[in-house]
């Protein structure tokens, strides 16, 4: 691991070699909410829902499913495409340590169910399998217990002054001196943060960037459908298609290189024995 230097963060280092506008935007746009940029993307789901039955019938005990393999594809996306690992904070750009990705889990699936985080980290050795595995483990343990960024919350609820409060973590959040039993799970702290409003039977929508954290993407997964493929000959057929929205921190890198990450990610997901290949292989 390189050695940490003067300007860098906990959770990242610092970019000193930018060009002049990627290090004037931060200045002149200093929030996150303020640069959004919002794509969608159509994936196609008949060779990616043949792997998962397939896979299911050779691994009955590991219960594979679409969001695993959204989730693995844009991990090792984010691995293989690192601008998409920055985020900026404090008016500065820097390179992420990790590629973690997060999402919420909902205990019960009632108006009373109560909301829990979960975080993945991905190694340079993983794979769909380990991630898939890594992935169950997480939704149980977010089913059966309270997430450690929860319990800090709940303890923090309980201090005088919540003013106060808001203010000196809003501090130590920009300069990244959050104590890290506040964030452990903090879904803002990651990479990515996926939403799967599929499985509740909805369709994709646009999901804002967060001031909080250090979060520069996030992904939400709508749900599936059959569209009409007009053929040549004229023709009609039908595919089923998985629509994907993204919101970007438009600082981080430029459209050319979204335009590229987005053609990878739709590749890994439509052709999901490319992550049985390990994370850092490229494809």
């Amino acid at each position: 691991m390189a050695k940490r230097r003067w300007g860098d963060r906990r959770d990242g280092k610092l970019i000193r070699d930018i060009d002049g506008m990627h290090y004037v935007m931060p200045l002149m746009y200093p929030n996150r909410c303020d640069n959004e940029a919002f794509m969608t993307m159509h994936v196609h789901l008949d060779k990616t829902e043949e792997y998962i039955k397939q896979w299911n019938q050779e691994h009955p005990e590991e219960n594979l499913s679409l969001f695993p393999v959204v989730i693995a594809a844009t991990l090792k996306t984010i691995w293989h495409r690192p601008q998409m690992n920055r985020f900026i904070a404090n008016k500065n750009l820097y390179q992420r340590n990790d590629v973690t990705a997060a999402f919420t889990v909902k205990k019960t699936f009632s108006d009373e169910g109560d909301e829990t985080l979960a975080r993945i980290v991905a190694k340079k050795d993983d794979t769909l399998q380990s991630l898939n595995k890594q992935i169950r483990e997480q939704i149980m343990l977010c089913k059966t217990s309270t997430d450690a960024s929860t319990d800090a919350m709940e303890i923090i609820k309980k201090i005088p002054g919540k003013h106060l409060i808001g203010v000196i973590a809003r501090f130590l959040d920009r300069h990244g001196w959050m104590p890290q039993s506040v964030i452990a799970t903090d879904p803002y702290q990651c990479s990515v943060v996926l939403s799967n409003l599929g499985s509740i039977g909805m369709n994709i929508g646009y999901h804002h960037l967060m001031n909080w954290g250090t979060t520069s993407i996030f992904v939400v997964i709508g749900k599936k459908r059959k569209k009409p493929r007009y053929h040549q000959d004229g023709q009609v057929s039908f595919v089923k298609e998985l629509d994907i929205s993204f919101t970007i921190d438009e600082r981080i890198s430029d459209g050319f290189y979204y335009a590229r990450t987005l053609k990878l990610l739709k590749k890994l997901v439509e052709n999901p024995e490319l992550l049985e290949l390990p994370m850092e292989q490229e494809v």
